[in-house]
């Protein structure tokens, strides 16, 4: 009857309108649960990561050869992205200090900017993409072919051959890249302000040496070993979590390097809050 279709109608509508705020409060607990849940897992894995690190036996061999990855192999990469970005730092902050007739401050600018943010910031970002991508996807694949069960078997514990080495040699590699990336990103300011924005060489270099201050570096080589222990913290964490076969290994590489990349990014705030907050 119509006036029994009419008040279902209405109490449909009145069932759906006290559903939908519910399935959001549902969908936002599930998802903040599973955040918490891998938050946990991460923070488990990092601590018998590091416990191992202090513990015998020590695989130096594979320690060397992450090295030579992360280090060596990255250093083109660095070296090319450090010395274009002070170059198009020098650029662009002379166009805008000369509105305010302020061009001798370029140096200043640019060895501040690449040696507190921009050095360790692009070399970890560029590490991520390089190295990162690389362990989750060389740990993926011992997963889900069933070699870091043979570890197990081979009473080799997993963690101490595959996690710890790489820990460590993500803290010392990324300082030492930093380092080469702040002296070629102020060396790229200082070619583009000499050749072709006019400036003196030696009062540029001058105005440099003067404003530099050993903080402004520390700073910038705390963030180096904090990004770097945070890149070969979410490549092994990806890849020894991965499943499903070669698209689980897919899957695990994407995420280390946007979880890396992200994670370096909040932490370049805290960090920078912590060492120049007044």
């Amino acid at each position: 009857m119509p006036g029994q279709r009419r008040h279902r109608k209405r109490r449909n509508k009145s069932h759906t309108t006290v559903i939908a705020p519910l399935d959001f409060l549902a969908v936002t607990g599930r998802g903040l649960l599973s955040a918490c849940q891998t938050t946990g897992s991460l923070a488990l894995f990092a601590l018998a990561g590091l416990t191992h690190l202090v513990r015998p036996p020590f695989y130096g061999r594979v320690f060397a050869r992450v090295m030579l990855q992360m280090a060596y192999f990255s250093l083109p990469v660095v070296a090319l992205t450090a010395i274009f970005t002070g170059m198009v730092l020098a650029l662009q902050s002379y166009t805008g200090f000369s509105r305010f007739s302020a061009e001798s401050a370029v140096a200043n600018v640019v060895v501040l900017s690449i040696t507190r943010e921009l050095g360790p910031v692009l070399a970890g970002l560029m590490v991520a993409g390089r190295v990162g991508a690389a362990m989750a996807a060389e740990i993926g694949t011992m997963r889900v072919t069933d070699q870091i069960d043979a570890l197990a078997t081979l009473s080799t514990n997993p963690m101490k051959y595959l996690v710890a080495p790489r820990l460590l040699a993500g803290v010392i590699s990324l300082p030492l890249l930093v380092v080469v990336a702040d002296i070629l990103g102020v060396m790229g300011g200082y070619i583009v302000s000499t050749l072709k924005l006019g400036f003196n060489a030696e009062t540029y270099l001058t105005r440099t040496m003067n404003f530099l201050e050993p903080m402004d570096v520390i700073s910038g080589l705390v963030k180096a070993a904090v990004f770097g222990f945070i890149i070969a913290l979410m490549g092994c964490y990806q890849g020894y979590h991965s499943r499903g076969g070669a698209e689980g290994v897919g899957s695990a590489t994407t995420s280390a390097v946007v979880a890396a990349s992200i994670l370096i990014l909040g932490f370049d705030y805290f960090l920078t809050e912590m060492f120049f907050a007044r």
